[in-house]
């Protein structure tokens, strides 16, 4: 299942604003004259010649208003919106578009920022995560053409609540814009006991807030990867699990594991990464690797376009 085909496929079906702001890079250039020529979305190039003053001075109060409880001066937050991400965040924010994409010409942490500071965090889950959309043709692990990896850009050692968050928000990823029944597997180097540490206790104790919090959710752990993904595998280590051999959500221990695993999977695999994407926060976002082509823009803003 060619899985990325069938992302942009939908997305034309649901026409949604999403805001481009590094209107200089010569990739989101190219890009938008693709969303633009394949009807993808209705992309919003964001640029100071684009900014209306009234509107930025209103954003600029706003910001203020929002940070100045940490200390940010009006003079700060007046520098900060000379960057077109964060006005592309409160555009988001206000409702003028469904949702921004950024990442080719910012750090992670600047685009995380902007979603922070101006869209905000769900206020049920109070955990901003992220995922990769591991697109991966003909592989007879994925049948569904992808697999859902996280977090492998934003929390460096999370607790087992946060795990149980990253989990949900995967999950929801999945059912969203890939169209799946989400079968999510907490990973480790251990399944079901086999063997001992203060990590897999942390694993196994988000799996059960995570029962607890969405019980609707297949999901499983600890489970080694194999088990994860390998019918016959799963079959013989946890045969009564509902998600061993079939998983289709991998929630990895830390970002040290995911970090490494997804660009494993990218450079030998082949695999297609689309990502990082922005989740738990109030309206969809999706950030960028700053090595990302064209391509990757075009089919990050459709996966942007689907979550709204």
């Amino acid at each position: 299942m060619d899985a990325i085909a069938e992302i942009r496929r939908r997305a034309q079906a649901r026409i949604k604003r999403i805001a481009l702001p590094e209107y200089k890079d010569r990739r989101v250039l190219d890009a938008l004259k693709t969303i633009e020529r394949e009807k993808i979305a209705e992309a919003v190039l964001v640029s100071p010649d684009t900014m209306d003053k009234r509107e930025t001075e209103r954003y600029i109060e706003e910001y203020y208003n929002i940070r100045k409880d940490r200390g940010v001066t009006i003079e700060e937050a007046r520098k900060t919106f000379e960057d077109p991400l964060f006005y592309a965040a409160m555009l988001t924010r206000d409702g003028k578009v469904d949702g921004f994409v950024a990442g080719a010409a910012h750090t992670t942490a600047d685009v995380c920022r902007a979603g922070l500071y101006c869209v905000g965090v769900d206020e049920k889950l109070k955990t901003a995560c992220s995922s990769f959309i591991m697109a991966m043709r003909d592989n007879p692990v994925v049948p569904d053409g992808a697999l859902i990896y996280a977090d492998c850009g934003l929390i460096p050692d999370p607790n087992p609540r946060q795990l149980a968050c990253i989990a949900i928000c995967a999950a929801e990823l999945g059912k969203k814009v890939l169209d799946v029944t989400p079968r999510v597997a907490l990973l480790s180097y251990s399944t079901k006991g086999s063997a001992k540490s203060k990590m897999i206790d942390r694993t196994v104790e988000a799996l059960k807030i995570l029962k607890e919090m969405a019980p609707d959710i297949l999901s499983d752990g600890e489970l080694q990867a194999d088990a994860a993904l390998v019918p016959e595998v799963g079959k013989i280590k946890c045969p009564d699990s509902p998600v061993a051999g079939r998983a289709n959500i991998l929630i990895f221990p830390d970002l040290e594991a995911g970090n490494i695993c997804y660009k494993l999977t990218e450079r030998l695999a082949g695999a297609r990464a689309l990502g990082p994407l922005l989740m738990g926060f109030k309206k969809p976002c999706s950030d960028l690797s700053r090595g990302c082509s064209a391509e990757d823009v075009v089919d990050c803003v459709a996966v942007t376009s689907i979550r709204v």
